[in-house]
């Protein structure tokens, strides 16, 4: 695993806690990263408050994809990082998830932390959120924080979108890695976390995110018992866009942990 260097983390802010670790990522890192999800990126989602499902909004407008956790040494070398660097516990995390925003895609300003009762019955509340720019922007697509008590004490020349200008930003740099945290140290939820993604004015946005529950969010393996079902409403489209053979650890699965669209994989042997 490679070593923390705590002389390239800036505390950004105290109000939401923000830190800032310049080269967390390698180029070969950031680049593998990409490779693993460009030919699997669907439209990204949002989290609806009253039933916690996920649903399309025009608030995201990125498109994106999960890996699995421990997916291969790389991956598993940068959750170990991420733990050592956060002191919370890998199985607190949950799969990486890679996002691309291309020319006027944007997140506008949200919580990580849950609304709704659902999303916290696995790992409660997201405590904190690790996210790792693996590209560089040519301009915009900045990480803004409107609520944060250190905006008033950022400059910001022209090199600046008009979005990033409403709170206290991040530019996106290659490697780099931006921790926050959406309660606060007594577990209530913190309101100055609202966050969101700038439009990108020119070039293209790649960025990983881990986000980090207070108790484990390991998943434990598909009930057989379920029978030869899919658990998301989208695995149908999926299998259609060739999913199964694209993404078969998420759609399939393995002998000992199931997938989650055995059904419209037609993997089930009755």
């Amino acid at each position: 695993m490679a070593s923390l260097n705590p002389t390239h983390v800036t505390q950004l802010s105290w109000s939401p806690r923000a830190f800032l670790y310049t080269g967390f990522l390698t180029d070969e890192e950031c680049n593998h990263l990409i490779s693993l999800a460009k030919n699997r990126l669907h439209k990204s989602m949002v989290t609806d408050s009253d039933t916690g499902e996920s649903v399309e909004s025009d608030i995201r407008t990125s498109s994106g994809m999960f890996l699995m956790k421990a997916q291969d040494e790389i991956i598993s070398g940068i959750e170990e990082r991420i733990a050592a660097w956060t002191f919370l516990p890998i199985e607190n995390g949950e799969a990486m998830q890679i996002l691309h925003y291309e020319n006027g895609q944007k997140y506008e300003p949200h919580f990580d932390y849950f609304h709704d009762k659902a999303n916290q019955k696995l790992g409660g509340h997201r405590v904190a959120t690790v996210l790792m720019y693996l590209s560089n922007v040519d301009k915009g697509g900045e990480t803004v924080f409107p609520y944060s008590q250190a905006k008033d004490t950022q400059a910001k020349g022209d090199d600046w979108s008009e979005c990033a200008k409403e709170g206290y930003a991040v530019k996106p740099r290659k490697g780099d890695a931006l921790l926050f945290f959406g309660l606060h140290p007594n577990a209530t939820t913190d309101p100055s976390s609202l966050h969101g993604s700038c439009p990108v004015i020119e070039g293209e946005k790649w960025s990983a995110t881990k986000w980090i529950h207070v108790r484990s969010f390991d998943i434990p393996p598909r009930r057989r018992d379920l029978g030869c079902i899919d658990e998301n409403p989208n695995c149908s489209d999926w299998a259609l866009s060739g999913e199964c053979e694209k993404n078969p650890l998420y759609m399939v699965g393995t002998e000992v942990d199931w997938g989650f669209c055995r059904k419209s994989c037609k993997v089930c042997s009755s």
